[in-house]
Parts: C-alpha cells; structure tokens; sequence
C-alpha cells in the first residue's frame, strides 16, 4: 500500500546513498511531518535524527541542535525513549562546541535541569571535559577525554530491544559491567566473554 510518508523517506534514502545532503534533509523532512500527522512518532523522531545528522554536517549548528533539543524532551516523556535522551544531549552538546559556542557551561546547566539523571553520566563528563579542553586550548585533554568515553566499560541493553543471538561483541575487551536482561535472545553465551579480563 502506498504511504507518503515512508515513500518520502525512502527518497531521502536514495539520495544519501547519492550523497546529495540538501535533498536528504529535505525528504526526511517531508517524511517527518507526514508521519507526525500521522500520529507515527517514532518514525517521525527518526526522520528528524537524519535531518540533524546531516545538518551538522553541512555545519548547520544550530538547526542540529532545536532538533536534538526537541527529541531529547519529547522522549523524557516517553518510558521506551527515555534511555536515548543522554545520547541526544550529548549531540546538541556536540554541536555546541562545534559552532565555538562559549556558552556550553550554560547549555550543560540546562540539560541537568531537564533530566537530573544526565549528570551522572558518562556523556554529561564527556562534554563538560570537552568545554574545558576547548577553554583551555588544550589538544591533549580533549583527545584524552575522548579516548576515556571510547572505552566502554558498561554495556545496557534491556527491555526487548534485542531479540535472536547475541551480536558480535569480541571487540569490546573493556567491559566490565553487561546487562542483557528482559530481551529475547537465544542461544548461549559466546565463549570470548571468558577472555575479558575485568568482566
């Protein structure tokens, strides 16, 4: 059956395999407000985390940053899409700091009001380290601060978001924490999991 809406994303999709950003964001866009009037939010949310993806690409800061603001609220009030909210906060803080924005301290103080939790996360330290890294003009630090978010040590992945076997994992040596509850695997447990040493 023909949809506007999916064949609206669907075009988008040729032409990011076509590299073509302007159409991109402007069939996702399409897409996104069709499916919002068609009450489909998630399909819309995801259309719009395209539009931001390549706006910040195309160095268009600002819009990046109303749209992952937006998501971010709209799924703080949603119990499936409130795990994704610190992500989404850490690319509006992202795109902060790429516009030089000097008011990231700010930006930080705001994200904590909106979801108290944020600040004790792994992507709340990334930021705040990469603010100051910045204020400072200090490469290391920032390269430092990053290398320590890229080594993951906590993997959560409930609530039936993965069903069938266990994905491919053997390249993350770092974990020491995994919670794979509530989902809907088969299988057994891959044997490299005995190989990590802080697991």
């Amino acid at each position: 059956m023909y949809s506007p809406s999916s064949s609206s994303a669907e075009i988008a999709e040729l032409y990011e395999q076509e590299q073509n950003l302007e159409q991109v964001i402007a069939y996702y866009d399409k897409a996104a407000n069709l499916f919002q009037g068609e009450e489909v939010t998630t399909s819309a949310n995801k259309c719009k985390q395209k539009i931001a993806q390549f706006s910040d690409q195309l160095e268009q800061y600002q819009k990046a940053i109303e749209i992952y603001d937006e998501i971010a609220r709209q799924s703080l009030n949603n119990n499936l899409l409130k795990y994704g909210v610190r992500g989404h906060l850490l690319n509006v803080g992202i795109c902060h700091l790429c516009k030089g924005d000097v008011a990231i301290t700010n930006a930080l103080e705001r994200y904590q009001e909106l979801d108290p939790t944020f600040s004790g996360t792994r992507e709340c330290k990334l930021l705040a380290d990469m603010a100051a890294a910045m204020d400072e003009k200090d490469v290391a630090k920032f390269s430092d601060a990053v290398k320590e978010f890229d080594s993951m040590t906590k993997l959560v992945v409930k609530w039936e978001l993965l069903n069938g076997s266990i994905l491919d994992m053997s390249n993350l040596e770092t974990l020491t924490i995994t919670h794979l509850e509530v989902n809907m695997l088969t299988g057994s447990l891959p044997s490299y999991f005995g190989s990590f040493p802080n697991l």
